[in-house]
């Protein structure tokens, strides 16, 4: 059982682990192959999307606004059209309309009370502006790509982060859906993690690249996180 105690700081991805972005993703990309005539499974879907997503964000740093355009440029290529200008611009149109899980603001609430709260997201911080006010959560930071002009599971957003945060990792838990993503790089930098397997089309991958890795801990919501690190800690760390 990890020590819940010892952690002064709780990391967490957005999309994926905050937000149901598969939720948001799916309609768009179903639309748009529905409008040149074409289709596909949402499992198949969501391959393609982590696949065209992470060719797009290993590439020199573009905002996630071009990465998303990048995406949909891909699902042409791979299916054989030419998206308009009005499909391009779609997904990153439609993410602040993307939805938290149910269980989301309820547990940032509960574990709020207990540690300080950042999040760490591979978007533009106009984008997460738009998603924040649903998270309804006062975050003592927040860590874009865009400000670390990197995208994860690049190290350099996690450096940025504990340089912001000023912790030691040791004090530092990870949140995150995304094993590529998140587990492997806060391993790679000494930091506990916990995986939120989410519900998926894509069970236990989703929409990003695969990858296997062992996180400190397994959970399938944000609600079981917080019975865990509120039964075993009291009262909030110090700095």
């Amino acid at each position: 059982m990890l020590d819940f105690s010892r952690f002064q700081f709780l990391t967490f991805d957005c999309y994926g682990t905050l937000i149901n972005w598969e939720g948001g993703i799916l309609p768009v990309v179903r639309s748009i192959l529905a409008a040149h005539g074409k289709n596909a499974d949402d499992a198949t879907l969501l391959k393609l999307y982590g696949d065209f997503e992470q060719r797009a964000e290993a590439a020199p740093y573009q905002s996630y606004r071009q990465v998303l355009a990048s995406v949909v440029a891909q699902f042409g290529k791979e299916f054989g059209f030419a998206p308009t200008a009005q499909q391009s611009a779609s997904l990153a149109a439609s993410l602040p309309g993307w939805k938290p899980w149910p269980d989301t603001v309820s547990a940032l609430h509960r574990l709020k009370a207990r540690f300080r709260l950042a999040i760490l997201s591979n978007i533009d911080d106009d984008l997460f502006a738009e998603t924040r006010p649903q998270l309804s959560t006062d975050f003592d930071d927040v860590i874009t790509a865009q400000q670390a002009r990197a995208y994860k599971p690049s190290l350099k957003v996690f450096e940025l982060a504990l340089g912001r945060i000023n912790a030691p990792a040791h004090r530092v838990l990870h949140v995150g859906q995304s094993i590529y993503h998140d587990v492997i790089p806060a391993q790679a930098l000494g930091l506990a993690s916990v995986w939120v397997n989410r519900p998926s089309a894509r069970p236990g991958i989703g929409a990003v690249k695969a990858a296997n890795a062992t996180p400190d801990v397994t959970v399938s919501s944000l609600e079981e996180l917080a019975d865990m690190a509120t039964e075993t800690q009291s009262l909030r760390p110090e700095a």
